[in-house]
């Protein structure tokens, strides 16, 4: 199967270097290229885009913005936004992990690093680091707000309906593990963790894992501190 990117940023020069990078894979192909998130939104419709790489600074409609209407739109269930920042520490990548993306990178990453959040997020898996963006949300969940403050009550009430070992699992991706280490520490196997992980995906309404981090520390069952 091709993947199918979109490539969304206000500067031409970046996007033809993406372009150029993204086409030379066996895998992937281009299917259109946008300067502001208006008209990233209406190409995520016209071309079934899979994966939309989204710059987060753009005049006009910017990236963020797009990212919660292609959220929204249940036609684009199956699209995943990976968030450009120039900058790793950001805090509008918590606001667009919390507006529907599946994770972030930065504009200054290695091509093999691009194509392969490219490939992680078509494919629905954690997108690049879960720790990093466990570190993110956890810095701004605090960040000038106590704990109980940083707690969405109508979260941790959804919680409810996970099992106790659901909880136990959505615990440890928050805490930025993979399947394999989740398996190993509650001596399971990792197929077994995948369902667990996708069960509390589907009760909590989360389109992949890095939202499963967020919910983690809205609901309260993680609590975020800063280093």
């Amino acid at each position: 199967m091709t993947i199918r990117v979109l490539l969304v940023d206000d500067q031409a020069l970046l996007r033809s270097a993406f372009r150029v990078l993204v086409d030379s894979e066996p895998d992937m192909e281009v299917v259109g290229e946008a300067s502001d998130g208006a008209e990233a939104v209406r190409l995520t419709r016209d071309t079934r885009a899979d994966v939309v790489l989204m710059d987060i600074r753009m005049p006009g409609t910017d990236g963020l913005a797009a990212t919660r209407l292609i959220s929204a739109d249940p036609g684009l269930a199956h699209v995943r936004v990976v968030m450009l920042t120039t900058f790793e520490v950001d805090e509008y990548v918590v606001q667009s992990l919390r507006a529907g993306a599946s994770g972030f990178l930065g504009k200054g990453a290695e091509p093999e690093e691009l194509l392969n959040a490219i490939r992680i997020a078509a494919g629905g898996e954690a997108l690049l680091s879960p720790a990093a963006t466990k570190g993110l949300i956890a810095k701004f969940l605090a960040q000038g707000t106590g704990a109980d403050e940083a707690r969405d009550p109508a979260r941790a009430e959804r919680l409810d309906a996970l099992t106790g070992r659901e909880r136990e699992v959505l615990v440890q991706v928050a805490g930025g593990h993979s399947n394999d280490e989740i398996a190993e520490r509650l001596e399971v196997s990792p197929l077994t963790v995948k369902t667990h992980v996708n069960r509390a995906m589907a009760k909590l309404g989360a389109r992949d894992r890095a939202q499963l981090v967020v919910i983690a520390y809205e609901s309260g069952l993680v609590r975020p501190r800063v280093e």
